[in-house]
């Protein structure tokens, strides 16, 4: 009997441990697998490419070498910044459209039922779509880049939002009646701790299509953000610099969604060793 305690204190010793290894062994081979594709990136430049013909310009090695005119020259940082705050911007008004109308969605029948056809079908209609109505109806700037990040973020919210509301286990329902809970502390007792991760779940989602509904919208005659700058290193000519661009875009990209992953994985992890 005395072994099972000591095998157990063992086992929450090399627990970190093994999280520490599965993670090193993870992030080894995402950093072997990206450099063998920047490898085959410039080995097809190189192979199909003159040294001084135009596909040159979108070698890995050009792009990294363009990147310092890029920071100093063209104000990457505030390029990148600008685009930041369009991003977390239109995510604020997704929250606040999508989280309410999700949870009505998932908690009351009918409204699912009469309204899932109009959200289904404009879901299904592309953002990018909507550019020229949003710039004739708010003009240039930043108000149609808002509108159009709002409307590509919200479905995934209020899809995630109703499924969670829908998915609540009855018991935890029936419990906070059964002790005479206001709405307010069902609110935020049970249905908001049950319907967490399905939010971070959209909300990753979410992040995912504004990045890449951000570009083309930030080509609607506004002078900042890092899809214009795709425009500006085009017109110049400066494909070495576009290519450091887009490079930076996938990068920043990248590291939104880990941001967001990470932050999936806390509160679940959270969760299970609160036994929610």
């Amino acid at each position: 009997m005395s072994s099972l305690p000591i095998r157990n204190a063992s086992g929450a010793r090399d627990a970190p441990s093994a999280v520490r290894r599965n993670w090193l062994k993870t992030a080894l081979a995402g950093t072997a697998g990206l450099v063998a594709v920047v490898a085959l990136w410039w080995l097809a430049i190189r192979l199909l490419a003159a040294d001084s013909g135009m596909a040159a310009q979108f070698s890995p090695v050009k792009a990294a070498q363009a990147l310092p005119t890029l920071i100093v020259d063209e104000r990457l940082l505030e390029h990148a910044l600008v685009s930041l705050r369009r991003i977390a911007v239109g995510l604020v008004f997704a929250l606040v459209i999508g989280i309410p109308i999700g949870f009505l969605i998932g908690h009351f029948r009918w409204l699912e039922r009469t309204l899932s056809p109009t959200l289904q079908f404009l879901r299904m209609v592309s953002p990018l779509s909507w550019m020229p109505i949003a710039v004739m109806s708010l003009g240039v700037g930043d108000r149609p880049v808002y509108f159009l990040l709002t409307f590509a973020a919200v479905w995934p919210l209020i899809m995630s939002t109703a499924s969670g509301v829908a998915h609540i286990d009855r018991r935890w329902i029936q419990l906070g009646e059964s002790l005479a809970a206001t709405r307010f502390e069902m609110l935020w007792h049970v249905y908001l701790p049950g319907i967490a991760s399905h939010v971070l779940t959209g909300l990753r989602l979410s992040i995912g299509i504004l990045w890449i509904v951000l570009v083309p919208a930030e080509m609607l005659g506004v002078s900042a953000g890092l899809g214009y700058l795709v425009l500006d290193t085009r017109d110049r000519l400066a494909y070495s610099e576009l290519t450091a661009v887009i490079v930076i875009i996938g990068a920043i990209g990248f590291s939104l969604d880990y941001a967001a992953r990470l932050a999936y994985l806390h509160f679940r992890s959270s969760s299970d060793a609160r036994g929610v």
